[in-house]
C-alpha cells in the first residue's frame, strides 16, 4: 500500500462521502469549495472550484471517463461539474462553473451517478431524489423508509432500477417509472446498512452493514431477491489467521502460546464503509481467473479482499502494518476503478482532520492465488515397488504329486473301430456347396435390447430432473445412505434401522432385504463389477454382500476395530477395501468365495489380508473419507474432527497436502466428481470434489490448486449430517436440506437453480442414477423420492447468470 498524496484539511471528514476515480481526486477546502487533484500528476495545482454557499456534505464522481463529471452537494444547492470544461475555463481567465440540478432538497448524505451518467441520485432523510445530470430537473422522489437513508445505487442492466438502503436496517428496490417499490427486504441487520454495490456479471446485490456483516443477493428480473450467502468479515477475519499461522507450521496454536501484540488482542467492529469489485486482469490460466467474484471492502481499519464465491477473506491490507500512513483509522473511503491492475483509495482518517490517497498494485494480489503445488486425480507416474497398491495375496504353488517311472503306452482313442474318412469310398461327389438364401431373420433378442440401453449415453443437454415421480415409504427410520449400482439399474439403502435394502432403480417391486448389523447403517457402496456390495455400521462392523445370498459373504468386526466405520468403499478397480475408522484409514486385500461347505457350512471361506493402515495426522478422528473406484487413481480424500482435509497419495503411502480449517466444523460428507461410465467430462473436471459441514454449507474445491473456488450455502443445515452428490454430467450439485426440501444449484452459481419442496422430513440423503437423468432423495423419516426431468427439457444454454466453472472451459 503506497501513500500518493496526504492533505490535512481544515475540519473533520471522517462521516462525509469524498470523491475519487482513475483520473482526480476531490476534496473540500474551506468547507464550501473544492479542490480538484489530479491522480496522474499529484504535482500538478489542484483545481479549485467555488460554488456552494453552505457546507459540502457528499461528492461522487461520474461511472464514464469522458467527460470526467463530479456532483456535490451541499443544503442549497447539488452542482454537476465538467472538469475538462473546468480546467479549460480556468486556463482561459474565466470562473468555472457547473450546472444547478437541485435545491433546497435538504442536507444531501449520498451522491451516486447511474451508469450512463444520465441520473443523479441523491439521499436526503427517508428520500431519495433522482435528478437529470444535464438541466435543473426532478424526476422521481422516493419515500418510503421509516429512518433516514444512507445510500442509494443504481441497478447497472436496468437503468429504471434503484436500491436504497436504511437506518431502518431494510433496503428497497424501486422502479423508477412507476415509482413503485418492486421489492422489500425484511430487517436483515441488527446495525445500520452502511453501503450497496451491484454485481452485473451475476447480478448480485451486495449490501454491507455498520457491525460486519455482507449480504449477497440475487436480483432477478421479477426483481424478487434471494438470499445468496452471507458473511461476517470478523469472523473471516479469525479463520484467515487461524488459517496463516497454521500455514506457517502453527496448526496446535492456542491464546498465550505465541506473544500477540496489543493490536492483535484488541477486537474492533468492522463497518462496511465501501464495496468495489477488484478486477485482476493476468496471464494467468482459466483455472486461476476465479478473481471475478473478488470484492475490496474499505472498512475502519484497513482494506480487506473477500472471495465472494467461497465466502472467505483472501488478504487483510491493515493501516498498523505500514508505519509511513499518517491515516491509522478511517471514517470514509472512496474507491477508484482498477486502472492498469492498480488501484486508487481516497482515505479520510476518523478522528483526525487527514486525507489519504492510497495506492495499492494488484499484481501483488495475484499471489494469492500461487498456493502449494496441486494434484491430479489421474496417476502421473507409474507405481513404486513400495506402494501399498502394490500388495498381493501370496500365490500358493499347488502340490502336484511327482511322477514316477517313465511314460506308459497308451491308445488314442477309447473305441475299438474308427469310421473312415471316406475317401476311398464310392463315387466322388458332384453336388458342390449351395448357399441358403431364404433364411429369415430372427426377431431381436432381448439381450440386444441391454446392449443398446447401456451403448445409449447420458443426456448432455438435459435439464435438471425437477419433477416428482414415485413416492415411495420404506421404514420410518432415517435413511442414511444411498448409492446406485454403476448401470443405474439397482439401488442400494441404508437405512437407520440397521437394514439394507436392495432395490431396482424404478422403486418397483419388493426389495432385497440384508439385516445382521446392530446398529444403523453409515455407508453403502457397490463393486465396479455389480457382483457384490458392502455395508458398514456403527455397531464397528463391515460386511460384503452377495446376489441370492442373505448371509455376508465377508464380516469384518468381532472387536477388530475399537471405534465406529464412517466410511467404506471399494477401491483400485475393486482390487481393496478402503475404509475408515478412528484416525484409522485401513486398506484391505480380499477375495470373495461364495461356495459353501454343507458339512461346515459357517465356516467362510472368503478371505481378507490387511495390506497397510495409515494413522491421520494428527491423530484426530477420520470423520468422512473418498476414493475413486472407476478408473486408477491414487489420490484419497480424508476430513479429519480438526475440520481439515487431507490429500493422501496412496501410491507413496503419505500425506501429500493438507487444507486446515476448511470448514468452521467438522466435514461430515466429502464427494468426488466421478463421473459415469454413461457420461463424458472434460479431463479436469473430475479434480474436482464436494465438502459439507453442518452449518457452514457445501464448498466445491479444486485438486490443481489445493483452493475452494465457489461455496453454496442457501440450503438450511443446522444439525443433522445432511450429504450432497455431483450428477454425472457434472453440471449440477445436489444437497439435502432440514427445511424438507433437497436443492440443485448449478455449479457455475452459488444461488441455486431449483427448490425441491414438498418432502415430509429433512433431506438426509441425495444421488444422481448415472444412467439417466434422475434424482433420489431420501427422508429422516424413511421415504424415498424420485426425481425426473421434465419430458423434452432441455438445459439452457443461458449463461448471463455466472461463468461455468469448468477448468480451461469458457463458460
Amino acid at each position: 500500500m503506497i501513500e500518493k498524496l496526504n492533505l490535512t484539511c481544515d475540519r473533520l471528514l471522517s462521516h462525509r462521502q469524498v470523491a475519487c476515480c482513475d483520473a482526480f481526486c476531490c476534496i473540500p477546502v474551506d468547507g464550501k469549495d473544492m479542490a480538484i487533484y489530479n491522480i496522474m500528476d499529484i504535482e500538478q495545482k489542484p483545481l479549485r472550484l467555488t460554488g456552494h454557499h453552505e457546507e459540502i456534505s457528499a461528492m461522487t464522481f461520474g461511472k464514464g471517463s469522458k467527460p470526467a463529471l463530479l456532483c456535490s452537494a451541499s443544503v442549497d444547492y447539488i452542482i454537476v461539474w465538467d472538469i475538462e470544461q473546468c480546467q479549460k475555463r480556468i486556463q482561459d481567465g474565466k470562473i468555472a462553473t457547473g450546472t444547478v440540478i437541485g435545491t433546497l432538497l435538504g442536507e444531501i448524505v449520498h451522491l451516486s451517478f447511474c451508469f450512463s451518467d444520465e441520473r443523479v441520485a441523491a439521499c436526503s432523510g427517508v428520500t431519495v431524489y433522482i435528478l437529470s445530470s444535464e438541466k435543473h430537473e426532478l424526476i422521481s422522489a422516493l419515500t418510503g423508509h421509516l429512518g433516514p437513508l444512507t445510500s442509494a445505487e443504481f441497478c447497472p442492466w436496468n437503468k429504471d432500477i434503484i436500491v436504497t438502503i436504511s437506518e431502518d436496517r431494510t433496503f428497497k428496490v424501486w422502479n423508477i417509472k412507476t415509482e413503485a417499490v418492486c421489492y422489500q427486504s425484511f430487517v436483515i441487520s441488527a446495525s445500520l446498512l452502511l453501503s450497496a454495490f451491484f454485481l452485473e456479471e451475476n447480478r448480485h446485490l451486495v449490501i454491507g452493514s455498520n457491525d460486519g456483516q455482507i449480504w449477497c443477493f440475487s436480483l432477478p428480473d421479477n426483481h424478487k431477491c434471494q438470499l445468496v450467502t452471507k458473511m461476517d468479515l470478523q469472523n473471516m477475519e479469525k479463520i484467515h489467521q487461524m488459517h496463516q499461522k497454521s500455514v506457517n507450521h502453527q496448526a496446535d496454536y492456542l491464546p498465550g502460546s505465541v506473544e500477540e501484540s496489543a493490536a492483535d488482542k484488541l477486537e474492533i467492529s468492522k463497518p462496511i464503509l465501501k464495496m468495489a469489485l477488484c478486477n485482476l486482469v493476468t496471464g494467468m490460466t482459466t483455472v486461476q481467473q476465479m478473481h471475478n467474484s473478488w470484492l475490496c471492502i474499505g472498512s475502519i481499519d484497513g482494506l480487506y479482499v473477500v472471495n465472494l464465491a467461497t465466502s472467505e477473506l483472501l488478504t487483510a491490507l491493515y493501516f498498523r502494518d505500514y508505519a509511513n500512513l499518517k491515516v491509522s483509522m478511517a471514517g470514509s473511503w472512496s474507491i477508484a476503478p482498477v486502472l492498469d491492475n492498480s488501484m486508487v483509495f481516497l482515505v479520510s482518517s476518523l478522528f483526525t482532520p487527514y486525507v489519504a490517497l492510497l495506492e495499492i498494485h494488484l499484481c501483488g494480489l495475484g499471489s494469492i492465488l500461487d498456493g502449494d503445488e496441486g494434484f491430479s486425480v489421474f496417476p502421473s507416474s507409474p507405481l513404486l515397488l513400495e506402494s501399498p497398491l502394490n500388495a498381493n495375496f501370496k500365490k500358493k504353488e499347488p502340490n502336484r504329486p511327482k511322477k514316477k517311472g517313465g511314460i506308459k503306452e497308451q491308445p488314442l482313442v477309447f473305441h475299438s473301430k474308427v469310421k473312415s474318412s471316406g475317401y476311398c469310398s464310392g463315387a466322388p461327389r458332384r453336388s458342390m456347396f449351395s448357399p441358403k438364401t431364404n433364411i429369415q431373420e430372427n426377431p431381436p433378442t432381448k439381450s440386444r435390447k441391454n446392449i443398446v440401453s447401456v451403448l445409449r449415453g447420458y443426456p448432455s443437454d438435459s435439464a435438471a430432473p425437477i419433477i416428482p415421480h414415485t413416492d415411495l415409504s420404506i421404514a420410518n427410520k432415517p435413511v442414511y445412505c444411498l448409492q446406485y449400482s454403476g448401470d443405474g439399474k439397482q439401488l442400494l439403502t441404508g437405512l437407520g434401522d440397521s437394514s439394507v435394502l436392495l432395490y431396482k432403480s424404478s422403486l418397483n417391486g419388493n426389495p432385497s432385504v440384508y439385516t445382521g448389523h446392530d446398529k444403523p447403517v453409515s455407508s453403502v457402496s457397490w463393486s465396479l463389477n455389480r457382483q457384490w456390495w458392502l455395508s458398514a455400521s456403527e455397531d464397528h462392523t463391515l460386511r460384503i454382500w452377495t446376489h441370492g445370498s442373505a448371509e455376508p459373504a465377508i464380516m469384518m468386526g468381532n472387536n477388530m476395530f475399537s471405534k465406529p466405520i464412517r466410511s467404506a468403499q471399494f477401491y483400485y478397480l475393486d482390487k481393496f477395501l478402503i475404509f475408515a475408522t478412528g484416525p484409522s484409514l485401513y486398506l484391505y486385500l480380499y477375495n470373495v468365495d461364495i461356495t459353501r461347505d454343507d458339512i461346515k457350512r459357517y465356516q467362510q471361506r472368503s478371505v481378507v489380508k490387511l495390506a497397510r493402515c495409515f494413522t491421520m495426522t494428527p491423530a484426530t478422528d477420520i470423520t468422512a473419507m473418498s476414493a475413486v473406484n472407476d478408473f486408477f487413481s491414487y489420490i484419497v480424500l480424508m476430513c479429519g474432527s480438526d475440520r481439515s482435509i487431507q490429500i493422501f497419495d496412496m501410491n507413496k503411502g503419505t500425506i501429500a497436502s493438507k487444507l486446515p480449517y476448511a470448514h468452521t466444523r467438522a466435514i461430515h460428507c466429502i464427494t468426488q466428481n466421478k463421473g459415469s461410465m454413461f457420461s463424458t467430462q472434460a479431463p479436469d473436471s473430475y479434480n474436482l470434489f464436494l465438502s459439507s459441514a453442518v452449518t457452514d454449507g457445501v464448498k466445491i474445491w479444486d485438486l490443481r490448486t489445493l483452493r475452494c473456488v465457489r461455496r453454496y450455502e442457501t440450503h438450511l443445515n443446522r444439525s443433522h449430517l445432511c450429504s450432497s452428490a455431483f450428477s454425472p454430467c457434472g453440471r449440477f450439485i445436489a444437497s439435502g436440506s432440514e427445511d424438507n426440501c433437497a436443492y440443485i444449484y448449478d455449479i457455475r452459481s452459488s444461488n441455486y437453480l431449483h427448490k425441491l419442496q414438498k418432502h415430509s422430513d429433512t433431506v438426509l440423503s441425495v444421488t444422481f442414477n448415472p444412467a439417466t437423468p434422475e434424482l433420489l432423495t431420501g427422508t429422516l423419516d424413511g421415504k424415498l423420492r424420485l426425481f425426473q426431468p421434465s419430458s423434452g427439457a432441455l438445459l439452457s444454454h443461458d449463461t448471463s447468470a455466472a461463468v461455468h466453472y469448468v477448468p480451461n472451459v469458457t463458460g
